[in-house]
Order: C-alpha cells, then structure tokens, then sequence
C-alpha cells in the first residue's frame, strides 16, 4: 500500500493506495479528485513549475515564469536547466511566451509579470 497526501484541494487528504497489476484501489478521498489524482501519481506524475528567468534589464534583473500546464515529474530539473540557463532580452508582459515549447514537452514557460513593460522612474498621476 501506498500513502500520498492529496494536493488537489487544501482538505489534504490522505489517501491510501492499493495497487493490484494496472488497477488501483484509493480509499481516504473526500472526493472523486482525490482518486484521479491517486491514480495519476501512481502512473503518470506530473507537476507545475514557477521560477524566475534572468533578465538584460537592470531595473528588474529577473522576470517571474511559470510552465504554461503540468510537466512529467521526471522532467522538472531539465525544464529548470533550461529556465535557468534562459535570458530576456526583450520587453515582454504577462503570458508572453519566454521559452516555446520547452524541451519539445509541449509545454511553454510564459511570463508571469508586466514589471518589463512597464516604465520605470516615471512619476504615475
């Protein structure tokens, strides 16, 4: 038997799973999420990845990012070799694609942010 704590809701359930061959038995969930995601971290784990890219902008040296959907869980410290070895150069805004396609996963690294786009040492009215 397998123990996980769910992290679909903040009810964190504990979930216990019993595997037998490609079938998986979930007891402990407070609801049907709780059992797909049981069964996907028995199968298939995946995850989500926010981090910071560095920038060419004194002003603000690093930009946030995020994964545009899940990733493999096997893949994160690839996906973060590539973010981390990653410099914007450009004036870019929130949801604007940073890396494309990110290790052909599918998945892009987007911007999180408008802190490039906006104008700095400006007074606002």
């Amino acid at each position: 038997m397998t123990e996980l704590t769910c992290i679909v809701c903040p009810r964190s359930c504990k979930l216990h799973i019993t595997a037998d061959g490609d079938t998986f038995s979930v007891a402990g969930n407070g609801c049907k999420r709780g059992v797909i995601f049981a069964r996907n971290e028995m199968t298939d784990p995946k995850r989500t990845i926010s981090s910071t890219v560095a920038t060419v902008f004194p002003e603000a040296p690093v930009l946030p990012v995020r994964v545009s959907d899940e990733i493999p869980k096997g893949r994160i410290f690839d996906v973060m070799r590539k973010i981390n070895g990653t410099v914007v150069k450009t004036r870019i805004g929130r949801g604007d694609i940073v890396i494309e396609n990110v290790l052909s996963l599918g998945v892009d690294v987007i911007a999180t942010s408008n802190i490039l786009k906006e104008e700095t040492g400006e007074q606002h009215a």
